[in-house]
């Protein structure tokens, strides 16, 4: 399966370099098969719908090993940790192992859930503003081969959960102030937000010389995450010069290099035609010649770079399906509400995301109009995609496809209403098969267990 990752743009110069503008759907998608049913993973999507039931959640497999050798590939010299809060299952992690990838968690369910996979222990970081005493033990029990540092309390806690005789390894995460994301919830590399220490108030310094001074911390280096949905090259391009620019003073004060540095991920996806991404290829390019300029004018050696793609490697992998419940004008809007919402998608209402949506249960002659597809939540908030076209006669069971859907929808699900949540299904050469089941009603009434 080829993988549309280059443009133009990635011919010319660095500094005139633009981003490219991204398809929304997998690379396997495929216009109407026999029977007019557009395809992902050479399945139709109609039949997916009939044989799973709606809401749904479509992964192509094929697209997420494909997207984790572009960046294995534009990076032979670095570390790719898929970043496991995107999108996690068992089957997710398997294949993240097998194209060689490390992997970013989050807490002590992540952790658990990778071990149960099978993922070695090594490949693994764990991040997170506020670890808790089980996701710290957890992680120092598995072995893991990273924790990154968030915060100077945190310090003399990992310290005291090493055994005697052991080193962890550690990462500290800096903020490099570098304003960069689509929305200011998911801005983080700029000082006034919960993560990381800052460079300019002296906070990092002041945590990386605590952590020289434990024995049974091992650091390797800087970690930076700048934000989300960030379609340039040049806020990492920024992060390094200041990075470095830190890497040269605890050099000068300490006596000491480190060998690693990593700077995240947030790369952009396309969730509407015209959305702009990043290339791996020209990310690859720039940041590296970068940092091997200022490590040689700081004469400082290059550390072996990071970076985390999720929704990078995630989100184009996946697509929703709906069924359409209720068609209905209020004065001159059309609203189309399916059986769905945010309980399996939060981020329009959480960020004002928009996405496409498409009829894809049958074809239709009939002209498009701008509708809006809303959920069948109890919130005035609960849309999925505002102004979008499709056929003037869309009706109650047709069935609508969102494309983008891989990232942060089953990770971010809800049981709102106690509407459970929706299956996965994996989809690979004509075949699919279920990764994760519906969530029933049992399910939900199982865990209430009060009078």
């Amino acid at each position: 399966m080829s993988l549309p990752l280059a443009s133009a743009a990635s011919s010319r110069l660095p500094h005139q370099s633009a981003p490219p503008a991204a398809p929304v759907w997998p690379a396997s998608f495929a216009e109407p098969l026999p029977g007019g049913a557009p395809a992902v993973g050479g399945v139709p999507l109609a039949e997916l719908a009939d044989r799973f039931g709606t809401p749904a959640y479509i992964v192509d497999e094929g697209e997420i090993r494909a997207r984790a050798r572009a960046w294995k590939a534009a990076l032979p010299g670095a570390d790719v940790a898929y970043a496991g809060k995107a999108f996690l299952t068992r089957a997710m992690i398997r294949w993240i192992a097998e194209e060689g990838l490390h992997l970013d968690v989050c807490s002590a369910g992540e952790l658990e859930l990778a071990a149960h996979a099978g993922f070695p222990a090594e490949r693994l970081i764990l991040h997170g503003n506020a670890k808790s005493p089980d996701d710290l033990r957890t992680a120092l029990r598995l072995g893991v081969g990273r924790i990154v540092i968030d915060s100077t309390c945190e310090i003399a806690r990992i310290a005291s959960l090493v055994p005697a005789g052991a080193r962890q390894r550690v990462l500290v995460r800096v903020v490099p102030g570098v304003t960069a994301g689509a929305h200011v919830a998911v801005q983080t590399g700029m000082e006034g937000q919960k993560f990381g220490l800052p460079v300019a108030g002296g906070e990092a310094e002041e945590a990386v010389a605590r952590i020289l001074g434990q024995p049974r911390l091992e650091l390797m280096g800087l970690h930076c995450h700048l934000g989300s949905q960030i379609a340039s090259v040049n806020p990492y391009v920024t992060a390094v010069r200041r990075l470095v620019t830190l890497l040269e003073r605890l050099r000068d004060v300490h006596g000491v290099t480190f060998p690693e540095l990593d700077l995240g991920g947030g790369f952009a996806i396309a969730y509407r035609d015209g959305d702009h991404t990043i290339d791996p290829r020209a990310y690859a390019e720039r940041v590296t010649a970068e940092l091997s300029l200022r490590c040689a004018h700081a004469d400082l050696p290059v550390p072996r770079l990071t970076v985390e793609p999720g929704r990078w490697i995630a989100g184009p992998a996946g697509v929703a399906l709906y069924r359409v419940l209720a068609v209905k004008t209020t004065g001159t809007r059309t609203f189309v509400a399916v059986d769905g919402g945010m309980s399996d998608n939060p981020r329009p209402a959480l960020y004002g995301v928009r996405y496409t949506v498409r009829l894809v249960g049958r074809t239709s002659p009939v002209p498009a109009r701008t509708m809006t597809v809303v959920g069948r939540h109890c919130e005035a908030g609960d849309v999925l995609a505002e102004d979008v076209p499709l056929p003037g006669d869309i009706r109650p069971g047709d069935v609508l496809a969102v494309p983008a859907s891989g990232a942060y929808h089953v990770s971010m699900a809800s049981s709102y209403n106690l509407v459970g949540r929706p299956p996965v299904v994996a989809v690979t050469d004509g075949r699919a098969r279920l990764l994760v089941r519906r969530e029933t009603l049992e399910d939900l009434r199982g865990r209430d267990v009060g009078e």
